[in-house]
């Protein structure tokens, strides 16, 4: 029999001596003396709450309400289930952002790669290890290492990368990142120790770059860390720092000759195209100037052929007018014309400037020219007064 029942001890009093239950209760809401809590009281209250919410009733006899036990035990077992299963269903959603993967892992083996959005997996049966396979990440490494000729550099690198494969960086290696800096600093120094010193200070590092981005994205593959190289930067490559000066200025000497180099090539460009236009140009005037003189000389002939044909129908006509001709084309380039007299030491001056001047005034009253027609006139005139002198000399003699 509990203690707390009545006639447990005789006096209806809890083994503190506190009293009976209505002195308890007197106690509890004002009262000095204070005394543990009746615990079968607390769980019958909780079971009577708990029956009214699923539409039980309310067991009970004597001074308080008591546990009936057998008849509400299922029920409220059955609740606690239904909670729990409740509880344990909402934990196993989660959400899986645009750039992740989900990899699921079921009782630890692999199952699935669950995609963007909303998903589910059952709790304490899967573990969901979510991976961003779109955020760049980069690694940093920084050594010196030998060269192919023996000379020692320092070199700085920045690997940038993405997982591709988001099961293979989750299960394949324990530590991917670790394993692609270690990887990276093997394939740098595979990459330099087969390079020029000359190559890797001056402008090989493009070229080292890309060499050891292939051999590294090799050494990935071949790991199986589902990472995707993406681009491998050179940030420096210099000479250990007690020898620097000594380089500096080996390399402003390669630039010194590079810069020479350039502005040969750049005056040898500009010397070419101008040499060799002016040899196109002095061959085409050749070639107009042969032309020309071939030209010239087809008419000529021609022209010497006409006359000669005119000259046999009429001998002293094609003679005079030859002559005329010529003294055209002669007086026309001269302003003055001295003319020499048969017989004697008089030389005939005429001034055909002053002539046509003259004729040019009473005509015009302009300045003097020399046309064809004028010098003609002047031409003929004086053909017929050496005519008339040579033909009165003769009489008189």
């Amino acid at each position: 029999m509990a203690w707390n029942e009545p006639g447990g001890n005789g006096k209806n009093q809890d083994p503190w001596g506190n009293g009976d239950d209505k002195n308890r209760k007197d106690r509890g809401k004002g009262g000095n003396e204070q005394g543990p809590p009746d615990l079968d009281e607390a769980l019958g209250q909780l079971q009577d709450k708990l029956s009214e919410i699923f539409g039980g009733k309310k067991k009970g006899s004597g001074s308080g309400n008591k546990m009936t036990g057998p008849t509400n035990s299922p029920m409220m077992f059955g609740v606690l289930f239904v909670i729990a299963a409740l509880v344990w269903g909402g934990l196993g959603f989660y959400t899986v952002d645009q750039q992740e993967r989900g990899v699921v892992l079921r009782l630890g083996k692999f199952s699935e790669v669950v995609g963007p959005g909303l998903q589910w997996n059952p709790p304490l049966v899967d573990k969901v290890t979510v991976v961003n396979t779109t955020r760049v990440r980069s690694s940093d490494h920084n050594a010196q290492m030998l060269t192919g000729d023996e000379n020692i550099v320092d070199v700085g690198m920045t690997v940038q990368y993405v997982v591709s494969d988001a099961s293979a960086f989750v299960l394949q290696v324990r530590s991917p990142d670790q394993s692609l800096g270690l990887a990276a600093e093997s394939a740098l120094r595979h990459v330099v120790g087969g390079s020029d010193m000359d190559s890797i200070l001056t402008q090989g590092r493009n070229a080292l770059a890309v060499e050891v981005q292939s051999q590294l994205q090799s050494n990935m593959q071949i790991y199986g860390t589902g990472i995707q190289v993406t681009q491998v930067n050179i940030k420096n490559a210099q000479a250990p720092d007690q020898v620097q000066h000594a380089f500096d200025d080996v390399i402003k000497a390669r630039e010194d000759e590079q810069r020479s180099k350039n502005e040969a090539e750049t005056y040898a460009k500009g010397i070419l195209p101008e040499a060799r236009g002016a040899a196109k140009r002095m061959l085409a005037e050749a070639d107009a100037y042969k032309q020309q003189v071939v030209a010239n000389a087809e008419g000529e002939a021609a022209r010497f052929s006409a006359v000669l044909a005119e000259y046999k129908k009429a001998p002293n006509v094609t003679r005079e007018r030859l002559y005329l001709d010529t003294m055209q084309k002669v007086l026309s380039n001269n302003s003055k014309v001295l003319v020499d007299v048969e017989g004697g030491n008089n030389v005939m001056f005429l001034p055909l400037d002053k002539l046509m001047q003259n004729r040019s005034a009473a005509n015009t009253g302009g300045s003097a020219r020399l046309d064809a027609q004028a010098i003609r006139e002047v031409s003929d005139q004086v053909y017929d007064q050496l005519r008339r002198n040579q033909t009165t000399r003769r009489e008189s003699r």
